[in-house]
């Protein structure tokens, strides 16, 4: 399939720059793969559509404040740093600006509100990416530091007057149930949730289980190459625990539905079935999982880059509430093929719901509306 097919108009002013009032006052577009049906409901009416016995699974990674500030400890120049990826205490592979000054051996001051702090980084090395390595000093961890000198890591298409530590932002750009830190995006379609909500999923039959994806940067790039097949993934990291395979190994096996909130937990369920045992690096669109027998997920720790695209089969979601995706996003292209299994026809369908809700001034992105996918 080619990028272009799944590029669309979005009025700007669609492009939610703040959360609902509360957490579950968002809207709610039901799309009924069958018919092709849209209700326009409001989010928690989702209630109606879950039955005694699904599953409900959710991405539990919890965001961290991973935009940093610092100064040169030679010139007095200014760097901002962007938290990507743990290598180990202290020791960080991070995206810098400006870049060209962020030559190995540099060492930052960080700062708070432009003060200097006791906390500095070293470049260690420059990859291929040209992303920075970076060395951690002045504490014992990094992650200790964070949420006194980070920022929240809010993505580019929402505006801010100045620099993000807005407790609003902080705690809304965060699921209730965030959990382990390493996110440097949230996993949006959590956001709609609040204890109280998920008190009556629970009191309605409703087994709720957490798999755990760090949102990597790449989940703002948009697909550059002209066909779906020429794309290379990003990679995430993701968790699979032994309760959650438990769980939706009985749902499977007495056919009860698995309800994936997000696409990351859609990748998460979606690659454990394909790799039983995480092989380096992940697999694409187009290598097919084995055939036949329903699959045994077992408690699994790995790194994916599966690239989900019609005509694509899923193996274990049977349902995904998911918010709506950037133009070309390989997000919009994974809901694309959950929409129709195995066909193509679900990016039709897809895109006559997008303009649905373009019409219906629905709001977008990460702290906009969301959709049902039956």
């Amino acid at each position: 399939m080619r990028t272009a097919d799944f590029d669309f108009e979005l009025p700007p002013e669609l492009i939610a720059q703040t959360p609902a009032l509360t957490r579950d006052a968002s809207r709610l577009l039901v799309l009924h793969r069958d018919s092709g049906k849209i209700e326009h409901r409001q989010f928690r009416d989702v209630l109606e559509f879950f039955r005694p016995g699904d599953v409900l699974v959710f991405n539990n990674s919890r965001v961290i404040p991973a935009r940093l500030r610092g100064t040169n400890a030679g010139s007095g120049g200014q760097f901002e740093m962007f938290l990507l990826e743990e290598n180990g205490t202290n020791d960080w592979w991070a995206m810098m600006r400006p870049a060209k000054r962020a030559r190995v051996g540099t060492e930052i001051i960080l700062t708070d509100a432009g003060k200097p702090t006791e906390v500095r980084a070293t470049v260690l090395e420059i990859n291929q990416e040209g992303h920075r390595r970076l060395r951690f000093t002045g504490t014992k961890n990094i992650f200790d530091a964070l949420d006194r000198l980070g920022e929240v890591p809010l993505p580019p298409y929402i505006s801010r007057p100045k620099a993000s530590k807005a407790a609003a932002d902080r705690e809304r750009y965060q699921t209730v149930f965030a959990q382990p830190p390493g996110s440097v995006a949230a996993p949006t379609a959590g956001l709609h949730f609040t204890e109280s909500l998920l008190a009556e999923i629970r009191a309605r039959g409703v087994q709720i289980c957490f798999v755990t994806l760090h949102v990597g940067l790449g989940t703002f790039a948009s697909v550059k190459t002209e066909t779906l097949a020429e794309h290379k993934m990003h990679e995430e990291r993701y968790d699979l625990g032994e309760e959650t395979a438990r769980i939706i190994n009985d749902a499977k096996r007495e056919g009860r539905r698995v309800i994936a909130v997000g696409t990351t937990s859609v990748r998460v369920l979606e690659s454990a079935a394909q790799f039983g045992v995480p092989p380096s690096g992940g697999l694409q669109n187009e290598q097919k999982p084995p055939e036949g027998g329903t699959p045994n997920l077992r408690a699994i720790t790995g790194r994916t880059r599966i690239f989900i695209f019609p005509p694509r089969d899923f193996k274990i979601v049977n349902v995904m509430l998911t918010n709506f995706h950037l133009p070309c996003s390989t997000l919009l292209m994974l809901i694309s093929a959950f929409a129709a299994p195995g066909e193509t026809r679900g990016r039709e369908m897809v895109m006559a719901a997008y303009a649905e809700a373009i019409r219906e001034r629905y709001r977008f992105f990460s702290y906009g509306d969301a959709m049902l996918i039956l």
